[in-house]
């Protein structure tokens, strides 16, 4: 099989690994921040279930968690799952890393000193515009690293998908290289997520650079 064949059989598991990528960060990072705000509740029954949450989803492997979702609705309520494989896949994937990207949040937030809360107050400033005018775009910029670090991670980490015989890129791969006795099918992959992570990297880059307010 020629390199122009395996690219093109792998074509298809790159775009899969794509989907669960763009899918993942969709929902990850928007519930992301919703779950950070509720681990700050004033309620600690709400903080104590999230921290629970965020707890048990760092403490455990992403393929178990993976294998969890898929297999948890059969075994647990006899539901059939034939259809569920690729929705368990995206809420596994995002629950994972809301979990990830809240604590990032979190950080982040807690880093603002009180005095802006204080003076946002004195102006007048509701919290909520407190938050999304005063301490959320300077908690964007703080964390933008944080985040970039774990989005490079999301790209490498979507290769959990075969947990689930979901054919991305990386299963294709290994399929053609058993099959063709060939180390190739690695090499193009490997490429694949380099060029995804540079990609990444270089637009998240360019967003930290054009949040930067001192020039």
């Amino acid at each position: 099989m020629s390199i122009t064949t395996m690219l093109v059989t792998m074509s298809d598991g790159m775009l899969k690994t794509f989907g669960i990528f763009f899918l993942t960060l969709l929902g990850a990072l928007p519930l992301g921040m919703v779950v950070a705000l509720l681990k700050k509740s004033r309620f600690l029954v709400v903080r104590g279930i999230v921290g629970i949450y965020i707890s048990v989803v760092r403490g455990t492997p992403l393929m178990l968690q993976l294998l969890a979702w898929y297999f948890g609705p059969y075994y647990l309520f006899g539901w059939e799952i034939g259809g569920w494989r690729y929705p368990a896949i995206i809420v596994g994937f995002v629950l994972n890393y809301a979990a990830y990207f809240a604590e990032i949040y979190r950080g982040g937030i807690e880093s603002i000193p009180v005095g802006q809360y204080e003076a946002a107050e004195v102006l007048g400033y509701s919290h909520t515009q407190t938050f999304m005018r005063i301490i959320l775009p300077q908690v964007i910029k703080r964390i933008m690293p944080a985040i970039t670090n774990e989005i490079i991670t999301l790209v490498k980490d979507t290769s959990l998908a075969f947990t689930l015989a979901y054919q991305e890129v990386f299963s294709i791969a290994k399929q053609i290289a058993a099959s063709q006795t060939s180390f190739m099918p690695f090499v193009i992959a490997g490429v694949f997520y380099f060029v995804a992570n540079y990609l990444v990297e270089f637009v998240m880059k360019r967003i930290e650079k054009s949040m930067d307010y001192y020039k």
